[in-house]
Formats: C-alpha cells, sequence, structure tokens
C-alpha cells in the first residue's frame, strides 16, 4: 500500500474545501492501493510528510499568494525534512480569484527547494466552482493516486 499525502488551506466551507472533496473523491477510485492522509495544512508536520510516498497540495489564492497555512507547513517542514524527500512526487491545485500565476510560481519555487517533482501541471480554478472544474480535481487526485499505485511515480 503507498502512502499518499494531501495538505489543503483555506477557510471551512470554502472552494478550496470543495476541490479538496473532489481530489478525495478522484483518490478514492484507486481502491485499497493508497492509504490517504488528508490533513490542513496548519496541523500537518514532517512526520506526515516523511510518511508520504506523494503529495497533493491545495490552497487559494490569497493576495496573489498560497495561503497562509500552506506556507506555514512549508516553513515548518522544510529544515526537518531537508534531504529526505527529494523527488517526492507532488501535484497542485489552487482556487483563484484572481489567475493563480502568483500562488503556482510561489508553490513551485518552494518545491523547487525541496526537490520535489510534479507529476502534472497545477490545476487552477478561476472564479466560482463548477461540475467541470470538480471533474478536473477528481482527475487529479485519481492520476495521482493510480501512478503511485503502478509505481508510475
Amino acid at each position: 500500500m503507498k502512502h499518499l499525502l494531501l495538505i489543503f488551506g483555506g477557510h471551512s466551507g470554502g472552494r478550496t474545501e470543495a476541490l479538496t472533496r473532489a481530489v478525495v473523491e478522484g483518490v478514492g477510485q484507486a481502491g485499497d492501493d493508497i492509504e490517504l492522509r488528508s490533513k490542513a495544512a496548519l496541523t500537518t508536520g514532517a512526520e506526515d510528510l516523511l510518511w508520504a510516498e506523494g503529495l497533493l497540495i491545495g490552497t487559494p489564492e490569497h493576495f496573489g499568494y498560497m495561503s497562509g497555512a500552506v506556507k506555514d507547513f512549508f516553513d515548518r517542514t522544510f529544515y526537518p525534512v531537508e534531504g529526505r524527500t527529494e523527488g517526492l512526487p507532488y501535484a497542485l491545485y489552487v482556487s483563484a480569484g484572481n489567475d493563480g500565476s502568483g500562488t503556482v510560481a510561489s508553490v513551485e519555487r518552494i518545491a523547487t527547494g525541496y526537490r520535489w517533482k510534479p507529476i502534472a501541471p497545477a490545476l487552477i480554478v478561476r472564479g466560482e466552482v463548477t461540475d467541470d472544474a470538480l471533474g478536473r480535481c477528481r482527475e487529479l487526485g485519481a492520476a495521482m493516486a493510480q501512478g503511485l499505485a503502478l509505481g508510475i511515480f
């Protein structure tokens, strides 16, 4: 069984939460091959990251940047796991009020410091959450989970 960690920022009941639920549904399509640990970024620590064989990151766009909770996760975990998570496959999804590009760039810059590998371009959902956006989030979760289960990532 492969270990997949999903961390997310944002407010309860917000758009990022809806996207996260869809990502979790997609992960569920991998069946018993994946153990998912889905946690709010503020409650996720280095031990969770060291447990993970894959990582999904969900964040709202706040002032053209990631949520403070996701940034806090990075700040708290970087040095404790430095050099121990290199090559970790990850994927990012963003709930954006603007274009999401600043959020993506900031997360990608930090992920490069960790030496993680993106499995797909960042998924940016602009504005209100639509059925299409939820479908793309399910696909992202399924792709990560199935890729891990099959040993592709």
